[in-house]
């Protein structure tokens, strides 16, 4: 029997979803930082990519956290905005930064994607 109030308990999976957000979240947020650093135009693209995702799993989280009926429809798109992100920063395999931030996207990514197809 499933709780379905305004106040029902987040499930685990949504916990998780949420905590990989904000996770990917920050990993952007430090990213791009180190991406500033670099300068460049190839930096351009991944910044692109990065502010994109850092909006999204942000948006994602919140909307998620106060059960938004269109929580299952925004975690599709951050899950491709996420998958886009990865993309962008292994374009950069020598970057160890850039690693961890697409590692966190992939990971942010599949969550989403779980959470997308899950009656929430």
């Amino acid at each position: 029997m499933t709780q379905t109030g305004p106040m029902s308990a987040m499930s685990k999976e949504m916990q998780d979803c949420v905590e990989a957000c904000m996770s990917c979240h920050s990993m952007c947020e430090e990213t791009m930082s180190s991406c500033m650093q670099m300068g460049g135009q190839a930096q351009m693209q991944v910044m692109r990519a990065l502010i994109d995702c850092s909006e999204m799993t942000r948006m994602c989280a919140d909307m998620m956290m106060r059960r938004s009926p269109m929580a299952a429809e925004m975690c599709a798109l951050c899950a491709r905005a996420c998958d886009m992100c990865a993309e962008a920063c292994m374009a950069m395999p020598d970057d160890p930064q850039m690693m961890r931030c697409a590692e966190a996207c992939r990971r942010c990514a599949e969550m989403c994607r779980a959470m997308a197809g899950a009656t929430m």
